[in-house]
């Protein structure tokens, strides 16, 4: 899933910077690079939680999956608000209130880490 996710982050952030410029508005490339960092700094995290593999307690599984939330909500529903105005697609309405339960599972993630990393000390 690192993987997957740490390609498609290179694609979109290579996508943002040359295929969007002059496409949509200056604030909407700095959202799409706010999706692209928060998308890379959870893929680093998921890496991080491969070398958990030999660990797979309760904690490291809500961590990943957290994390896969997180990304798909909090930094798809920002792509796609950044292109809304070329694509027509997006309702405001309705990702506006999903990027912050992509914000909320990231946290989640990360506590759950915290919880594993305390359960898991020698």
């Amino acid at each position: 899933m690192a993987a997957f996710f740490g390609a498609l982050a290179v694609i979109l952030g290579a996508f943002g910077a040359h295929g969007l410029e002059g496409k949509i508005s200056p604030q909407h490339i700095e959202t799409w690079k706010t999706a692209n960092q928060y998308h890379f700094y959870h893929t680093l995290a998921l890496l991080f939680l491969s070398t958990f593999s030999r660990a797979k307690t309760a904690s490291i599984r809500v961590s990943f999956i957290a994390f896969i939330i997180g990304l798909l909500f909090f930094s798809g529903s920002l792509y796609l608000l950044s292109i809304r105005e070329i694509t027509g697609f997006g309702n405001p309405a309705i990702l506006g209130p999903i990027t912050p339960l992509g914000g909320l599972a990231f946290i989640v993630g990360w506590a759950a880490l915290f919880v594993a990393a305390l359960k898991n000390k020698s």
